[in-house]
């Protein structure tokens, strides 16, 4: 329930007046959830209002060890997520060859772990916010990986198809955002490719795979860990004209 501008400012005008009428208790629990809006971070904002706080960041994972720029106003900034560290430990292995993305791409721990494990492919990492985009060229450039392509949602060339796609997907925009933003990009997998997902349990892992499962994809939870579940999804098969 948050709405931003390119300022990085929330607009929510109803709760400016509604502590003056209420009682205290409930005057109280207005201005908690004020504290709790502005804290949260804009890493949707194509350029956000956060000032640079640099910072490295660890990744340690079973084949390889990288240190990556994060900066403040990007997920994750401070540490790679728990839900990130899960799916690129757990999830198969990306394909060979042809383009993979990474949906929501933030400083590019994905991405630059794909292209690392598959250096003959091509590898999308895809965000809205353009200091994002900086550092996952940064990343990738340092770490080697010069398969990395970085890109904003539009200028992903309308055609192309991916062989995977792998994410922790941008839960928090809210599901009116979420919804289309999902199927728009499952929508690209090529024929018997898959999407692995990982979404936490508390932030709509369970519902998020049923209702995929209503709109024609294959879904299967295919682990789970402290809440994480990733979600193996399969593209759909059209209908009619209604896809």
């Amino acid at each position: 329930m948050t709405a931003g501008g390119a300022n990085g400012r929330h607009s929510l005008p109803f709760l400016h007046h509604a502590s003056r009428a209420v009682c205290p208790e409930a005057a109280t629990l207005i201005c908690a959830f004020r504290a709790t809006i502005r804290a949260v971070p804009h890493y949707f904002d194509r350029e956000p209002a956060a000032p640079s706080r640099p910072r490295q960041v660890p990744l340690r994972l079973p084949d390889l060890s990288l240190s990556l720029a994060s900066d403040a106003g990007v997920f994750g900034h401070g540490r790679v997520d728990s839900g990130t560290l899960f799916l690129l430990r757990r999830a198969p292995a990306p394909p060979a060859e042809g383009d993979l993305l990474d949906l929501g791409t933030g400083y590019g721990p994905i991405a630059v772990t794909l292209g690392l494990r598959s250096p003959r492919a091509r590898v999308w990492g895809v965000d809205v916010n353009q200091r994002a985009l900086e550092l996952t060229a940064r990343n990738a450039a340092t770490a080697g990986a010069a398969n990395v392509i970085t890109a904003a949602p539009d200028d992903v060339p309308a055609g192309m198809r991916f062989a995977a796609i792998y994410s922790n997907p941008p839960v928090r925009v809210g599901l009116r955002m979420l919804h289309p933003l999902l199927t728009e990009w499952l929508d690209r997998l090529d024929d018997g490719a898959a999407a692995h997902l990982v979404v936490h349990r508390h932030l709509g892992s369970d519902s998020l795979a049923r209702w995929l499962g209503a709109e024609g994809f294959s879904v299967e939870r295919m682990a789970s860990h402290d809440g994480f579940r990733i979600l193996r999804v399969q593209a759909r098969q059209a209908v009619g004209d209604d896809r």
